[in-house]
């Protein structure tokens, strides 16, 4: 007996049923998808300092290895290089404020020379461009920099320094607990995995792990690198801010594609108002070459795998981070793409790399971390 499929079956077993039921779960997919990113950016003060402590230990995590097998016990291997960071960051910060506090005034100084060089330079060479609307527009912004706007503007942005100070706080915490802890955290993590899926969950872990230190390694030597040429090239042409210019740098070559260029280009406009055309035509050199050696030479040979995501990903994911969580958007997209990219690879097969069981993990119970 032939059993005849109903009429709604054959409505949805057909070619456009079928294409009915595959974008249904597509808008499914994309509205869940919606919903969370909406929650996480509803709790952005927490989701953002756990990211970047996470990145942070997958990239300081080799040194408190190295501590570990060099004799010393796990709480000072994790003190010490704990400490470390935290001093690199607070001397970093300190030296930043006494270099702007020392040579602020000197710029200001120089500020008003440098522009009367330039106006000089616009008026007397080649593109002839209007002197006039050059003096309006510096008008305009000693008149925004002195009026109230500006003020009130300085301190709205006492809730942003709030904001950052408990973040901040809160990364050091969870960083300092990732560092001690985080074998005991994955694993527990792992608890709701079997078979076939604990080992691939387990990889893409380990995987995860590692593109995120390759990553803040690469990009902290291809960083150093660009902002010692340039603050080196600062100093030189007595530029002022050159150590807060350099640290700029070494901050924007965090974002791939557009940060080094930025704090070049702020560098140049210095050197412009200090210094007068000459320097910023010189600093402007040097921004180039700079950024030709990093992107031939230095991101090839410091990054190897880590970054194995075509160009045009990377800038879509710029895009997207940006919109969604600004400056720090902008940063943490990358490395998370490059993650994303790696657990695909593990879950679709194309990382096959045989897991050897965990000797910890035969040996101990699976605890709920304190």
């Amino acid at each position: 007996m032939t059993v005849r499929p109903s009429a709604t079956g054959a409505t949805w077993s057909d070619t456009l049923g079928r294409a009915g039921t595959r974008a249904a779960q597509i808008l499914l997919i994309l509205a869940l998808a919606g919903v969370t990113i909406y929650g996480l950016l509803a709790v952005s003060l927490v989701v953002i300092p756990i990211l970047l402590a996470l990145i942070l230990t997958a990239a300081i995590a080799p040194l408190v290895t190295w501590l570990k097998a060099r004799g010393l016990p796990s709480a000072a291997a994790t003190g010490v290089s704990f400490l470390g960071l935290l001093a690199v960051f607070g001397g970093t910060i300190f030296g930043i404020v006494i270099a702007v506090r020392r040579e602020m005034p000197d710029l200001i100084a120089h500020a008003t020379e440098g522009f009367d060089q330039t106006l000089g330079f616009v008026k007397n060479g080649p593109f002839q461009l209007d002197a006039q609307a050059m003096e309006n527009a510096r008008d305009t912004a000693v008149g925004y920099l002195t009026s109230s706007s500006f003020s009130s503007g300085a301190l709205t942005g006492l809730g942003a320094v709030t904001s950052f100070i408990t973040g901040f706080v809160l990364l050091a915490v969870v960083l300092f607990y990732f560092l001690k802890d985080g074998e005991h955290i994955w694993r527990f993590m792992l608890r709701g995995f079997g078979g076939d899926h604990r080992a691939k969950a387990e990889l893409a872990g380990r995987r995860s792990m590692e593109v995120l230190g390759g990553y803040v390694r690469g990009t902290a030597a291809v960083a150093a690198v660009d902002a010692v040429c340039i603050g080196a090239a600062l100093a030189i042409l007595q530029v002022p801010l050159a150590l807060p210019l350099a640290v700029l740098t070494f901050v924007g070559g965090f974002i791939p594609l557009v940060g080094a260029t930025a704090a070049g280009i702020l560098a140049v406009l210095v050197a412009l108002v200090s210094n007068g055309p000459v320097g910023a035509i010189i600093v402007l050199a040097v921004v180039v070459i700079v950024n030709q050696l990093e992107g031939n030479f230095l991101q090839p040979v410091l990054m190897g795998k880590a970054m194995a995501v075509h160009g045009l990903v990377i800038l879509l994911a710029l895009t997207v981070g940006t919109i969604l969580a600004g400056i720090i958007g902008a940063v943490l997209s990358v490395p998370l793409t490059a993650v994303g990219w790696a657990v695909i690879k593990v879950w679709s097969g194309q990382d096959t790399s045989v897991l050897l069981p965990d000797p910890q993990e035969t040996q101990q119970p699976e605890t709920v971390p304190a």
